[in-house]
């Protein structure tokens, strides 16, 4: 069960399905967007919205089925609950976006307990959230298994996202330097480095090109607790706005040290 609940699927989504789609199960596919997972300041109007598009995309790609629930359905009138999550949800997005991953919780546990799959995929590109989704299914318990699939990225870097559509012709030229960042970090910390002078390198590069940087941190992998060295399962994990749009990336430190 792939789910994409940011509205009009992109190419990082469509990679979901492929790889739920290549692990021999029939394919189920959730398209939602989650209003419990906006802020107050957070635009829900402005995501994109294409059904007929999504749908299409979704069955040329091999889904077997598709659930689109609507917000009545998801949340109806005098339901009492919701899950509140600690550990990997505290900081970074959970400090910046509160109550956002109340909001992926409680949607993700209303959609397995609809569709009851026995696996469900979701992209490394949004880190913390395939980190709170996994904790949140072993903590409770529930019948399945998360699956990272790893992010897809345009030929010079750049994470794919629907929110990539909202940037301007020059903020698109700029954008792919969040990804060399992270690379060139991860690279400078696998030797062994202490974090503190890599990262403070990264965001002062990443804010005289033209980004406003939220965080740009080591952290253990799982847990997302900041780290002040490299150890085994770490990430390096930023966010960033570049003009209107806000980018999410991430890397692994030793995974990048294998791939020079």
């Amino acid at each position: 069960m792939p789910g994409a609940d940011d509205g009009r699927l992109a190419r990082g989504h469509r990679a979901l399905v492929r790889a739920a789609v290549e692990s021999g199960g029939a394919t189920v596919a959730s398209v939602f967007v989650n209003p419990l997972q906006f802020g107050a300041h957070e635009d829900l109007s402005r995501y994109p919205r294409d059904e007929a598009g999504d749908l299409r995309v979704l069955e040329q790609a091999g889904c077997a089925l598709v659930w689109l629930p609507d917000v009545a359905t998801m949340y109806p009138p005098g339901e009492a609950t919701t899950i509140n999550l600690t550990g990997p949800a505290e900081r970074w997005e959970g400090a910046e976006r509160p109550g956002h991953f109340r909001g992926v919780a409680t949607v993700c546990a209303k959609l397995f307990g609809q569709v009851r799959p026995d696996r469900a995929y979701f992209g490394e590109k949004d880190w913390q959230q395939l980190q709170v989704v996994t904790r949140m299914v072993a903590d409770l318990l529930m019948p399945l298994r998360i699956v990272g699939v790893r992010t897809v990225r345009e030929a010079d870097g750049l994470a794919l996202s629907s929110r990539n559509r909202f940037l301007t012709a020059r903020e698109r030229t700029v954008a792919p330097r969040l990804h060399a960042a992270l690379r060139q970090a991860a690279a400078t910390l696998a030797q062994g480095t202490q974090a503190a002078g890599p990262l403070a390198a990264a965001r002062d590069s990443l804010t005289r090109a033209g980004f406003a940087v939220d965080y740009f941190a080591l952290v253990d992998g799982p847990s997302l607790a900041p780290l002040d060295m490299p150890r085994t399962g770490c990430r390096l994990i930023a966010a960033a706005r570049l003009g209107t749009v806000r980018l999410l990336d991430n890397v692994a430190v030793y995974e990048e040290r294998n791939r020079a």
